[in-house]
């Protein structure tokens, strides 16, 4: 018996917002991304202020990003293979969940004799224990919450906003922390946090329709075969897809990573550290009004064209960056980010469903987005970085504007549209196997 087949695209679209916000299960998962990305956004924002208040000095906190990101990269293709074993289970999430509940107890009583000991020590164990929480953990997150939506019939943007919302209001939350009650509280407040997500997780709703299954000795999971990953992998639109992720998600994070060192060096007037994080705030919150609209749009013009279209702003912003550098031009540049992530994240996930088969749609986003992005941002980061220190930031965003246009470019011949496809499900009577099921999970 086959699993559930996905809402087609034509169902999608007439979802609303204002329906789904009446039904106590979309709040659920809102909910859970909400206090995931809390945790997500107090991590980012302030691990290098307290440990460099703690004593670890530049290169060791960046040795902690290199780990955290070489972690994840050899945690999330087994991450999706698990997750697509396990359907709609929440075994693995739960178990980001608990990583995150020990983070404060981590950063109180292991970190502090880490450091004493080695501090490259404590950035090695430090970034992997991130890696699980962070980087890694958001692969499951993203992938169970999209599964998750269209199991419960609702847009999974509209519920992903709940993300972009939780990081423009734990920043000044956790900046009230920090400033009044000590650093050490904000790690605490991500163990709440992860509290209340698992909370949350415990009580979300499995659709009545995977109840039923398990409740007749059915599950939700399929056995993976490895002829549905070798499908996968040779499909030219996947090949296609993980190009585009490799050359544009991946310098969306490297265009961003001192883009405030640039920001800073052509403000002039005031303070432009403090006007910057004013822009930032802004554009996370201009990104969740965004993210209400984003599914929609996607549904309209389709997610190959979103992904474009995304590639095409990103392109907008890199070359502006370089050519235009008034204090006007360089806070809209940054705030163009707002309609990019949305556009990405559903798109991204859109075109894995329509496009690849959905019982293994977690496999599809942790190798086409999470393991090329990381793959990206590992090969652009170093020689973009040297680029900044030798020919100036200017001239270094030229050159990745041209890289950006090449492959997508690259990706439009190969992606095939998505417009008329159908969220599909393989089932080959020649291979009875590929779709096996697997005995329920206690």
């Amino acid at each position: 018996m086959s699993a559930p087949v996905a809402a087609s695209p034509e169902a999608t679209a007439g979802r609303g917002l204002a329906s789904s916000l009446k039904r106590g299960v979309f709040w659920n998962y809102g909910g859970l991304y909400f206090f995931y990305f809390a945790i997500w956004q107090i991590f980012f924002s302030f691990h290098g202020l307290w440990l460099a208040e703690k004593g670890m000095g530049e290169g060791n906190i960046g040795l902690i990003n290199t780990v955290m990101a070489i972690t994840a990269l050899c945690l999330q293709p087994l991450y999706g293979y698990l997750q697509d074993r396990l359907g709609l289970k929440k075994h693995l999430f739960a178990f980001v969940v608990l990583c995150g509940a020990a983070v404060g107890p981590f950063f109180a009583f292991v970190f502090p004799p880490l450091m004493a000991w080695s501090m490259v020590g404590a950035a090695v164990v430090g970034g992997m224990f991130m890696a699980l929480v962070l980087l890694a953990g958001v692969s499951v997150v993203e992938a169970f919450n999209e599964r998750a939506s269209r199991a419960n019939d609702f847009e999974y943007g509209h519920a992903r906003l709940f993300g972009s919302l939780a990081g423009g209001t734990i920043t000044l939350v956790a900046g009230w922390m920090w400033a009044n009650v000590n650093p050490d509280s904000i790690w605490w407040a991500a163990s709440f946090c992860a509290i209340v997500l698992g909370t949350l997780l415990f009580v979300a709703r499995v659709p009545r329709q995977a109840a039923e299954s398990a409740a007749n000795g059915e599950t939700s999971a399929v056995k993976v075969s490895k002829d549905a990953v070798k499908r996968l992998l040779t499909d030219r639109s996947f090949i296609g897809f993980v190009v585009l992720m490799f050359g544009t998600a991946a310098l969306y994070d490297v265009f961003d990573q001192q883009f405030s060192i640039y920001f800073a060096e052509h403000v002039s007037h005031g303070d432009p550290v403090t006007l910057f994080s004013y822009v930032v705030t802004i554009q996370i919150f201009l990104e969740a009004f965004v993210m209400l609209i984003a599914p929609w749009f996607v549904n309209k013009i389709g997610a190959k064209r979103g992904l474009q279209l995304f590639a095409a702003i990103l392109v907008i912003r890199v070359l502006g960056s370089a050519l235009v550098t008034t204090t006007a031009a360089l806070i809209a540049w940054r705030l163009l980010a707002a309609i990019e992530m949305p556009l990405m994240l559903v798109s991204v996930m859109k075109y894995i469903t329509r496009r690849f088969d959905v019982n293994i749609s977690a496999t599809a986003y942790m190798l086409g987005f999470g393991v090329a992005k990381s793959l990206g941002v590992a090969a652009f980061s170093l020689p973009f970085g040297h680029a900044y220190e030798t020919i100036g930031f200017a001239n270094a965003y030229l050159i990745m504007a041209v890289v950006i246009i090449a492959v997508t470019v690259i990706a439009n011949f190969l992606m095939r549209d998505d417009r008329d496809a159908e969220p599909t499900e393989i089932d080959d009577p020649q291979e009875p196997e590929l779709l096996e099921r697997e005995p329920a999970l206690a």
